[in-house]
């Protein structure tokens, strides 16, 4: 009786885990920046975990957070800066998982010249956002920047109809520089080297559904989290599996540029102070853009570490 009983339990445990679904969408199509996710899936690291993923990307007619909103997705990938702009804009939303420890905006400049410079220059810009920390910037420099949205390509920059643009260093500056654009210290500015090295990418869910569902998020966490650290121990057979998402999903790109992104990625997740992954959020650099966003109105009132950490 004790081992039917026994055996009832794992059954009913089993039943649960396998409806135990968790619909995941990045905050952009298919690509290298979400590696670690993809090899969870592909790798069966989610299912071990006892959660049914199923990875949904955004389309043009609707974004990761639209999902979010409309209770289509459960979980999504968030700049902190885009994180905070939500939450300042009544959306509470919980960090799950950090995977970024550093900042990979850039601004390049035509003809060698220093963006700092051109003050009134015509910088491209997302029209999806990811800009607020350059807009920060701008201000702060006094450059005046007139900000002209696009969509997700490069056209404007390499035709000449803007003077700059903005750049994330693993895939844009990669296109820039595979249409032979010169790419050097003079016409970079990266951010992380000026004073702005705030994280990117991280887990976030609306902090209603982290509530009703923590256990799930801790293991989707864990699991997204070995992801990760196996495409870091192995790049090449993770590039394969990029690539079958990218061709499942029909996205214009190319195997070296896929190659290019994965290895900047994996860069920008070890810490520059702990020379290690850490896999999470720096109350240090949560402060620091809050109080940045702060002081030149990209929010209304700051948001902290506690207030946007998963407890």
């Amino acid at each position: 009786m004790k081992r039917i009983l026994t055996y009832l339990l794992f059954l009913s445990c089993t039943i649960a885990y396998a409806q135990d679904k968790l619909i995941f969408t990045p905050q952009w199509t298919a690509q290298a920046q979400f590696a670690g996710y993809y090899v969870a899936q592909e790798k069966g690291f989610y299912k071990e975990a006892g959660i049914n993923v199923e990875i949904v990307h955004p389309s043009v007619t609707q974004s990761a957070m639209g999902r979010i909103r409309n209770n289509e997705s459960h979980a999504t990938t968030l700049q902190l800066v885009q994180a905070m702009d939500i939450i300042d804009n009544g959306i509470p939303l919980v960090n799950i998982l950090q995977t970024s420890m550093n900042n990979a905006l850039v601004i390049v400049s035509r003809r060698n010249k220093n963006p700092l410079t051109q003050k009134g220059a015509k910088v491209g810009i997302w029209n999806a956002g990811f800009g607020q920390l350059a807009i920060c910037m701008s201000i702060k420099e006094g450059l005046e920047y007139e900000w002209i949205p696009y969509a997700s390509n490069i056209n404007l920059f390499v035709s000449g109809a803007i003077d700059a643009t903005l750049a994330m260093s693993y895939n844009e500056y990669y296109q820039l520089k595979q249409t032979g654009i010169n790419l050097t210290k003079d016409n970079v500015y990266r951010f992380c080297d000026h004073g702005y090295n705030v994280q990117e990418d991280g887990v976030y869910m609306t902090r209603d559904y982290y509530n009703k569902h923590k256990d799930q998020a801790r293991r989707f966490a864990a699991a997204s989290k070995k992801g990760w650290e196996w495409a870091a121990a192995h790049p090449e057979e993770t590039l394969e599996i990029v690539m079958q998402y990218v061709q499942k999903e029909r996205i214009a790109t190319n195997r070296i540029l896929q190659k290019l992104m994965l290895e900047d990625i994996l860069r920008l997740q070890i810490d520059r102070e702990s020379k290690k992954r850490e896999f999470r959020l720096r109350p240090d650099m949560v402060k620091q853009a809050s109080k940045l966003m702060v002081e030149h109105m990209m929010l209304g009132r700051e948001i902290t570490y506690q207030e946007i950490i998963a407890k």
